[in-house]
């Protein structure tokens, strides 16, 4: 997907709503557990509910591959479901990957061809050469991990490594990462993951990448303000993905769960259309 195909997306359904599908089978509703694939049905019926109050959706690998095969058959049918009945939605694989080239290589292989995600989460740590091997498929993206939502994010993120003589303190590590990693691919085929919790460091982060795109977890259970990402990060493309995951799919675990999730859904698009509306 391009970013003028994403950004298209945005504005038909007014919404920059990416809904986290982290499937756990010991929270699905009871009942689904006598289907023949438990987690690829509540995914179906989670996106069928969804799909158009959202642009994205992003199945975390952790939740299925603890599941073995039986879990990569269910991320494999919900990421076909979701590429053949809705093709105007951006999938991730949030998978952070990043290793020696070759290994990169393969994981690229994996995630964006064989399953044909739209993109994938990466971590940086290794550098360049265990990045850009992702960045090789036409109209598919890299998201990489520069400021975290969790609070561990603060034990290396933020510290600083260097001088920034102009601001007079160090340069942060995330800062170094940004820096560094925008030479490496563009905003038409990289993103950021820029956690909801640190929205105030938004500004900065946006004078050093303008015109990308970010992923922004932390919105909703874990205390993110949805109306402090617009202020500080959106751009003339609107430029963010805002995810919402338990608050989202685990609103309820009865027989109704897909009918919940779609109200917490549109509570969120609601939100975010006022939000476009304001700032575009």
């Amino acid at each position: 997907m391009t970013r003028e195909e994403l950004f298209s997306t945005i504005t038909k359904k007014k919404s920059f709503l990416c809904v986290g599908l982290d499937t756990d089978i010991t929270k699905i509703p009871s009942h689904l557990l006598k289907t023949e694939d438990p987690v690829f049905e509540f995914n179906k019926q989670i996106v069928d509910a969804t799909h158009d109050l959202c642009v994205s959706y992003k199945p975390n690998m952790a939740f299925y591959e603890t599941q073995g095969a039986k879990g990569w058959i269910s991320l494999e049918k919900t990421i076909n479901y979701i590429n053949q009945k809705y093709k105007d939605v951006f999938t991730i694989a949030d998978a952070k990957r990043g290793d020696i080239g070759n290994t990169s290589k393969m994981y690229a292989k994996a995630f964006l061809e064989t399953l044909n995600f739209d993109s994938i989460t990466v971590a940086p740590y290794m550098g360049e050469d265990s990045v850009t091997p992702f960045l090789e498929y036409k109209n598919k993206w890299v998201i990489l991990l520069a400021l975290t939502s969790n609070k561990g994010a603060f034990d290396f993120q933020t510290s600083e490594i260097g001088s920034i003589v102009e601001k007079g303190r160090g340069m942060k590590l995330f800062e170094k990462i940004i820096e560094t990693s925008k030479k490496w691919g563009t905003p038409d085929n990289m993103m950021y993951v820029v956690g909801a919790t640190k929205a105030e460091m938004l500004l900065d982060i946006r004078k050093m990448i303008p015109d990308n795109f970010l992923l922004v977890p932390g919105v909703g259970a874990q205390g993110g303000s949805l109306q402090d990402v617009a202020k500080y990060g959106m751009n003339k493309q609107c430029g963010l993905l805002v995810n919402s995951s338990r608050g989202i799919i685990y609103a309820s675990s009865g027989e109704k769960f897909a009918e919940v999730a779609r109200e917490e859904a549109l509570k969120l698009q609601k939100e975010m259309e006022i939000l476009l509306q304001e700032y575009l």
